[in-house]
């Protein structure tokens, strides 16, 4: 049975969720402010957090930063805006699904994005496809030429994984410099090609050199 975390500031929900879900997941642990989600999911190493998007002190995004542990981000939320979704998937979350949804479909969600596929609600799925083909979404272009919107988008853990592999580091290496497995870091490289839009090694380290990244 897939190991779930659940991240959200509304304890009623947190209830409700438990009960929807008893039977279908194993619901490790439950936090209901940013601190207490880190500290939790680097714990109780789930497979699966479900992450409410809105909370105070930086919210879903930075529970997504903030974390070391080897996790799953399926993001919860009320809002079905593109600017929420895009920030949270950018980030490193698999999918994204509203509050709306049932306790069975969420179920499925998370068995979906823990085989390693992505899952979005269906009206929700657009706004991905079309950020990541190269659309932009209004509120992130303002933020000026001096920003790189992809670099910005790879987490703390991300970006010292992406140093080493510019500077040539094997995965085994990396894992030691870290402190991590080497399947972890397997999966920060494949979130990193994912991310940057890269096909291969060869060319993340190019693309690294050109942003003084290494």
């Amino acid at each position: 049975m897939v190991k779930v975390f659940l991240v959200d500031d509304h304890s009623v929900f947190r209830s409700g969720a438990r009960a929807e879900l008893d039977g279908l997941v194993d619901i490790v642990g439950d936090a209901g402010t940013v601190a207490e989600a880190i500290a939790g999911i680097n714990r109780t190493c789930p497979d699966v957090v479900l992450l409410d998007v809105h909370m105070p002190d930086g919210g879903g995004l930075a529970v997504l930063r903030g974390v070391d542990a080897d996790t799953t981000f399926l993001a919860l939320s009320v809002s079905d805006a593109a600017e929420d979704v895009i920030s949270v998937i950018r980030a490193g979350a698999r999918g994204y699904v509203t509050k709306s949804i049932s306790g069975r479909e969420l179920a499925e969600a998370i068995d979906q994005v823990n085989s390693g596929d992505a899952y979005f609600s269906p009206r929700l799925a657009g706004f991905v496809l079309d950020a990541f083909a190269g659309g932009e979404v209004a509120e992130e272009s303002a933020a000026g030429p001096e920003h790189d919107p992809v670099v910005d988008a790879l987490t703390r853990r991300e970006l010292e994984v992406l140093r080493l592999l510019a500077r040539g580091y094997t995965y085994r290496e990396i894992g030691k410099e870290l402190f991590i497995s080497v399947k972890t870091v397997e999966t920060h490289a494949s979130n990193i090609l994912r991310k940057t839009q890269q096909s291969n090694r060869h060319a993340l380290t190019r693309w690294a050199h050109s942003r003084d990244l290494d």
